[in-house]
């Protein structure tokens, strides 16, 4: 009974600590993706058009990710400490099959360190087409940071490359766990939540300083470089998103019937939109009868499992994860909305729209998109529980007994907390330097 209690009480730390270290990195990580591509836009449309609003953002924008790298390595390397501390069970077992996506990540992570140095140390030192050149393998190091390590995720998900026998992993094939079925659908899926994240929260800091009037030339294109970036990625994540969702309903049916509030296995499941799964019933839901099973499996007469398809105790949280779900999707399809009524509006006039609306709607896009990005991530990750390993390695099996897990949590807390404020404190302190101390732009450009 004592063990149990230890296990429960060391689940619970051990969730908590990996939610907050996760929840808070990967918004920093995402910004670390899709940041170098704003700037290599940015510096490029400089050099090629002498554009000096366009070379003000990209200086300014280049020292903003350099500090969001730093406090990036921060809280990577806690969770890299963590993977191995909170959970013993995954990597001790399994550690010869997902090392490689790892240390792959590490070769990335460093690549991208180096180059983040020279390109801001090359500013005024090399000459621009040097320079520019010199950004590119931190975009191409950051995507791929990015992609490694969500293979060990998809690995997760779907578990291949390896045999069990008597509880041992025998014949591991890293390349081949890094490959599996998953990974597509994943890897697609969180690059263009990145580029999304990015854009969007971007953006919005430039909505708001046009809300407050500042409709210059730099603001306008302070807001545009990062906007259409997300707008274009919007449209194609939705569609990455509909196949993840095939492949859920695919591989891990008891994940889709999370998602969508099925409790009970039916014929032609219809869309449930709302709602929360009160006394074993979907109450409350928007229902689009037949909807479920036609996105799902294409047919709308196909059979969709429900949550009472396995026992109990092996059911994810499904009000949570319902709920994160549709959090996901609204958001998604507010910012496909938003995406649109530029793209219609450039189409036409070549020029931002005019409604006081749009500029609302682009200042909420940021916190949008950065809420359906841990939508997601809750969607993934508790969809997948009760298990670390799908089908093969519970949670509970994976966590740490070691004594004194929540003492940890409440360190990494107080970390955090340090961290947040201090990189708001520095962000802001930049931003008041950049407009109070505006560079000779075009002298610098031609130098």
């Amino acid at each position: 009974m004592i063990a149990a209690n230890v296990i429960t009480d060391n689940l619970t730390a051990a969730r908590a600590q990996m939610g907050v270290s996760l929840g808070w990195h990967i918004i920093v990580a995402s910004l670390g993706v899709g940041f170098p591509l704003v700037i290599l836009v940015a510096e490029w449309r400089a050099l090629r058009r002498r554009d000096d609003a366009a070379l003000r953002l990209a200086r300014t924008w280049s020292r903003t990710a350099g500090v969001l790298f730093a406090v990036g390595a921060v809280s990577g390397t806690i969770i890299s400490f963590e993977m191995g501390i909170l959970w013993p069970g995954l990597l001790g077992t399994y550690g010869s099959v997902i090392g490689l996506p790892f240390a792959l990540e590490g070769i990335a992570f460093f690549i991208e360190a180096i180059f983040i140095g020279i390109y801001l140390y090359g500013w005024d030192r090399l000459s621009p087409r040097l320079h520019l050149l010199s950004g590119i393998p931190v975009a191409i190091a950051g995507i791929a940071s990015a992609f490694f390590i969500v293979t060990a995720n998809a690995w997760m998900n779907d578990p291949q490359g390896f045999r069990l026998v008597a509880g041992k992993v025998v014949d591991p094939n890293p390349l081949a766990a890094m490959f599996n079925p998953a990974t597509p659908a994943e890897t697609i899926h969180l690059l263009l939540a990145s580029f999304m994240v990015t854009g969007f929260v971007i953006g919005s800091v430039y909505a708001v300083a046009m809300l407050r009037g500042r409709r210059d030339r730099y603001h306008r294109l302070g807001f545009l470089i990062p906007f259409v970036l997300a707008a274009v990625s919007t449209p194609l994540q939705i569609g990455a998103g509909d196949f993840a969702a095939r492949y859920v309903a695919d591989r891990q049916p008891i994940k889709l019937a999370a998602l969508e509030g099925v409790v009970h296995t039916e014929r032609g499941a219809g869309e449930h939109i709302g709602g929360l799964v009160i006394n074993g019933r979907l109450r409350g839901a928007i229902v689009i009868p037949h909807g479920l099973a036609l996105l799902a499996y294409g047919d709308p007469n196909a059979i969709v499992k429900g949550l009472d398809s396995v026992p109990p105790d092996q059911r994810p949280p499904t009000n949570t994860v319902h709920v994160a779900f549709d959090l996901m999707v609204g958001a998604g399809f507010f910012l496909l909305g938003l995406s649109s009524w530029l793209a219609w509006t450039w189409r036409r006039t070549r020029a931002l729209p005019r409604s006081p609306w749009f500029v609302r709607g682009a200042v909420l896009a940021g916190p949008a998109a950065a809420v359906a990005m841990e939508a997601g991530w809750v969607t993934t990750e508790l969809g997948r529980q009760p298990w670390t390993v799908y089908g093969i390695l519970r949670t509970d099996h994976a966590v740490s007994t070691a004594p004194g897990l929540f003492a940890g949590f409440y360190v990494l807390l107080a970390v955090y907390t340090v961290l947040t404020i201090s990189t708001l404190y520095v962000l802001r302190r930049m931003g008041v330097a950049n407009r109070s101390a505006l560079p000779d732009a075009v002298a610098l450009l031609a130098s």
